[in-house]
């Protein structure tokens, strides 16, 4: 893991909760700046910073580092859109999910052979 994991992790989670940096910076008590300093890499919160900001997304500090649960964060999310869908369109997607998986695989052999 390098430094700029957390705050990448951290803009993933904002986004994916549709929160600005600016809301989030204000909900945890600090200046409007506080979370974007981290994001751009310019700072790193504290450990105890840290801590509240995994809190603030509701998480442990496993989730928020285990990159194998962010997976299944984004497969929930997608889950959650799916559910919305009706048949015709699911199967519009489930050929679009097809189709990708086979160029996937494809560009993978592809490499794996150089």
């Amino acid at each position: 893991m390098n430094i700029d994991y957390i705050g990448k992790r951290i803009t993933a989670l904002r986004l994916q909760k549709e929160v600005s940096e600016y809301k989030m910076s204000y909900d945890l008590g600090h200046n409007k700046n506080y979370i974007r300093s981290i994001t751009s890499g310019r700072a790193l919160p504290s450990i105890s910073g840290l801590f509240e900001i995994i809190s603030y997304f509701n998480l442990t500090p496993a989730e928020f580092f285990d990159e194998e649960q962010q997976q299944s964060q984004m497969l929930k999310k997608a889950n959650e859109y799916m559910r919305e869908l009706d048949e015709e369109d699911m199967v519009i997607l489930l050929t679009l999910l097809q189709l990708l998986t086979q160029k996937s695989k494809r560009s993978k052999g592809a490499s794996d052979s150089r």
